[in-house]
């Protein structure tokens, strides 16, 4: 059978002009689109880069972006909420240091916060986009991942946009630390602020997760109105969604309840409780979740911010995680659900030898 004759006259066109694929000119055109990618890649990093910084709060460390010159900083609520409306440490790309103070929270669970720098002017600061991503378009991001590579740049695409929650979904390799942290055009302008990774395990597996800038301009919009609270003071999370509650690790069982007013935990939305305890080198732990009402889950990250584990329950209301501790130091342990918002009663308990 003969090929159509569409498809013979563009197999030969490329020869009829003398190219052929080891042709010099196609490997120049290549080499040109090469080099403006990583033309893009510098402009976007020396512009933006410096208004990045790194975020301190309590045991936790994120990332941020100055709006404005005077220090005010973008970032997400879960990376301040252990600061307890205390004082934040923040330090720019350059190496200076600055004490921040709470400045503002997102409500219902929009987990979004500022910070304003104390004793600042004449910072740089990074560029809210003022119109939303399309999927396909190319996506950067800078942040501190795991708290100790500050001002680490990573590329990709948008991969896909749930206007639903207003979360960007890319490629470019986000992981803990770059929460609060810029994802950017390739105008190096904020198009939303890195927020989640989805993984079954502690890599990223190129699946993170931005809060779109239509997320963003509201939320600064009630800051400037005076609607906002901060951890410390906003009635809906007074309570609530800024408690972290001690984990002895001596078996003891405490009775708690995810709900309304928890925190919210993206990319599935379930409510979580945080819980802290002190683990040793070494120690063997283990960690139960029992409930009667919901499919249990269980994060836990070590004082280097690095994720040990993040297991779902899987269609059961048990479930156990065990493992031996890396380093001395406060650990975080999240416990949520498996569902998007499921409340109910539950049981945790844990033991460390």
């Amino acid at each position: 059978m003969s090929r159509p004759t569409a498809f013979r006259r563009f197999a030969v066109f490329p020869l009829m002009l003398g190219f052929t694929l080891s042709s010099p000119l196609l490997f120049h055109q290549a080499s040109i689109a090469s080099d403006n990618d990583e033309k893009t890649n510098i402009r976007v990093y020396k512009q933006s880069g410096p208004g990045v910084v790194s975020i301190r709060a309590g045991g936790a460390v994120g990332s941020g972006s100055i709006l404005t010159s005077e220090g005010l900083v973008l970032t997400n609520a879960h990376v301040i909420v252990s600061a307890q409306g205390n004082p934040v440490q923040v330090t720019l790309a350059d190496g200076r240091k600055f004490t921040g103070k709470i400045v503002g929270v997102g409500n219902n669970n929009l987990d979004l916060a500022l910070v304003q720098l104390q004793k600042a002017s004449g910072l740089p600061v990074v560029k809210l986009a003022n119109s939303n991503v399309e999927v396909g378009q190319r996506a950067f991001a800078i942040g501190n991942p795991y708290g100790q590579f500050q001002g680490t740049f990573t590329t990709g695409i948008v991969s896909r946009i749930d206007t639903k929650r207003g979360l960007i979904q890319t490629d470019a390799a986000i992981n803990p630390g770059n929460s609060g942290g810029p994802l950017l055009n390739s105008d190096g302008e904020q198009v939303g602020v890195n927020t989640a990774i989805y993984t079954r395990n502690e890599a990223n597996v190129g699946i993170g997760f931005a809060i779109a800038v239509n997320k963003i301009q509201p939320f600064l919009t009630a800051y400037r109105q005076g609607q906002l609270g901060t951890v410390a003071q906003a009635p809906r999370r007074a309570t609530t969604t800024t408690k972290v509650r001690k984990l002895p690790l001596d078996g003891q069982v405490i009775s708690a309840r995810l709900g309304s007013g928890d925190p919210v935990l993206p990319p599935n939305n379930s409510y979580v409780n945080i819980y802290v305890f002190r683990g040793v080198a070494g120690q063997q732990i283990a960690i139960k979740m029992i409930s009667q009402d919901i499919e249990p889950g269980l994060v836990l990250i070590a004082p280097n911010r690095k994720v040990l584990f993040n297991q779902e329950s899987k269609g059961s209301n048990n479930l156990t995680v065990k493992g031996r501790l890396p380093i001395t130091g406060n650990y975080i342990l999240f416990a949520n659900s498996s569902g998007s918002k499921e409340a109910g009663n539950y049981q945790i308990a844990a033991i460390g030898q």
